[in-house]
């Protein structure tokens, strides 16, 4: 007879939190959001943290080079995703560590052989209008001018006219070498009345471009996270294939940790995936395992090595696993069940394994919902599938502007790999959907907004950082009609009078 589980299943819109004592001390100000990210022996300190408890989700749609930039900068990581060519995955992280707060890598690249047209659609695609012009018309070619749009009339101009005779050559630029400091260059910036500093090394070859725009940008990143080398951090995606070949590939391009990608976690392919790299690497290559929902699949994938374990099947918002196999668990409660498995271990072994959220989360409140019931840090995909920096399109549709966003057990990413039981390709199916999500605009103003909000209501709760939340914060059932309730109702609101 099969085992029956009596408790029900519960989301996070099921839950509320109980406020606490709000001291004199419980400001946002006082309030700290780091996390650790791997796992560590009592009284030691975690060979990774984050600063903020956010990770992006492993996903075509939401975590590349950019969008692992910007969230590092911002205190939280990505996982670049694993369904792409190993050598573009370990370009990606490359990427991601060759930045340098303020040295832009440029994108947006001609010879000076192309024509004004070129010029035009390079513009229409990537939005920039600072195009650097290389010998090669690659990012580190040899410097041969720069092109912006003071240099060209589209009116007036031929669009044949070749970029040669309508760049300013570099003989009349003002550079700056590599190896220069971010104050020295906006200096240079500052004294010139430069919209842009190209830096070269000392072949002449463009290395990046420092731009006026960006100077408050740079000024105040208090949060970013970076290696003992100062370089950003970023994670990367594997599967339990070809991580022979793909993980030295991703750990020579600089990845700093590293996670198995799979709907359902618990099985035997992980468990080998992730002794091989104990066993090959030893204990200084960092991995994460998942997902699971229950004590069990947490068991068995620390006791095969994982550094970290993620929470939470079927409750994605592009998710249908559920739908298709009747395979998962209200995240709520598949939450409560590991966080206690990982407390149960720490006690018994002296070792904190961190659990990660993966999925579930609808509105911001979730966040700090899920933070209290025993989540370290939150994956999220469509949290951040709406930003500029993803790598999606952005799309009008009807009046309102979205960015694509689909899973990756759609037929569009194709990332079979995910979902893999060893079957014939002939019984794969789709396990996610493709669709749009409104688009919000920037990283940085979005995530100020719901990290201000996790704060405050940590106030409210009487905490001051993620652990004294879990210690010390108190969580209520909600009936459907305090659902109802908690909502604006019985008032006619302006907007639809």
């Amino acid at each position: 007879m099969a085992q029956y589980y009596n408790e029900v299943s519960r989301t996070f819109n099921e839950y509320l939190l109980i406020p606490g004592l709000t001291t004199k001390e419980c400001t946002p100000n006082n309030v700290s959001l780091k996390a650790p990210l791997v796992k560590y022996r009592k009284g030691e300190t975690p060979a990774l943290e984050l600063n903020i408890p956010f990770v992006s989700a492993i996903m075509q749609s939401v975590s590349d080079h950019n969008l692992a930039i910007a969230l590092a900068r911002n205190g939280g990581l990505s996982f670049i995703f694993g369904s792409q060519p190993i050598d573009s995955q370990a370009d990606m992280v490359r990427r991601v560590k060759k930045f340098k707060a303020g040295f832009v890598v440029s994108d947006s690249n001609l010879t000076p052989e192309n024509t004004l047209a070129d010029v035009i659609a390079l513009k229409r695609k990537t939005g920039h209008s600072t195009v650097g012009i290389t010998d090669d018309g690659t990012p580190n070619g040899v410097l041969m001018g720069v092109v912006t749009s003071r240099d060209y009339r589209v009116s007036r101009d031929n669009p044949d006219k070749p970029v040669k005779e309508f760049m300013t050559p570099f003989s009349e630029l003002i550079v700056g070498e590599l190896g220069i400091s971010l104050n020295e260059a906006n200096d240079i910036i500052w004294d010139n009345k430069l919209n842009s500093l190209p830096i070269i090394d000392g072949n002449q070859k463009l290395q990046y471009f420092v731009f006026r725009k960006d100077y408050d940008d740079h000024k105040d990143n208090p949060n970013e996270i970076s290696d003992i080398n100062k370089k950003l951090m970023v994670g990367a995606g594997i599967n339990t294939r070809d991580y022979k070949e793909r993980v030295p590939t991703l750990l020579e391009a600089g990845a700093d940790v590293l996670c198995i990608d799979s709907s359902d976690g618990f099985s035997e392919w992980q468990g080998e995936t992730l002794q091989y790299i104990k066993k090959t690497y030893g204990d200084d290559v960092k991995v994460g395992a998942g997902n699971v929902v229950d004590k069990e699949g947490f068991r068995y994938l620390v006791e095969a090595g994982a550094d970290f374990v993620k929470v939470g099947i079927g409750g994605g918002s592009i998710c249908i696993t559920r739908e298709t196999k009747g395979i998962g668990r209200g995240q709520a409660t598949a939450l409560i069940e590991v966080a206690e498995a990982r407390d149960e271990y720490f006690r018994e072994t002296g070792i904190y394994i961190p659990i990660s959220s993966d999925g579930g989360i609808v509105h911001d409140y979730h966040m700090v919902l899920a933070l209290a019931m025993g989540a370290d840090f939150l994956m999220m995909g469509r949290y951040f599938a709406r930003f500029d920096e993803s790598p999606t399109r952005k799309l009008k549709v009807g009046n309102n502007y979205v960015k694509e966003y689909w899973g990756e057990g759609s037929n569009r990413a194709r990332n079979w790999q995910r979902y893999d039981m060893g079957g014939s390709e002939n019984l794969k199916f789709e396990e996610g959907v493709d669709s749009y999500v409104p688009y919000a605009g920037k990283l940085k103003d979005n995530l100020d907004i719901t990290l201000g909000k996790i704060k405050s209501t940590m106030c409210s709760c009487g905490v001051l950082d993620i652990k004294e939340l879990q210690e010390n914060g108190k969580i209520t059932l909600v009936s459907s009609t305090s659902i109802v309730e908690g909502g604006a109702h019985d008032v006619i609101l302006k907007d639809q009078s």
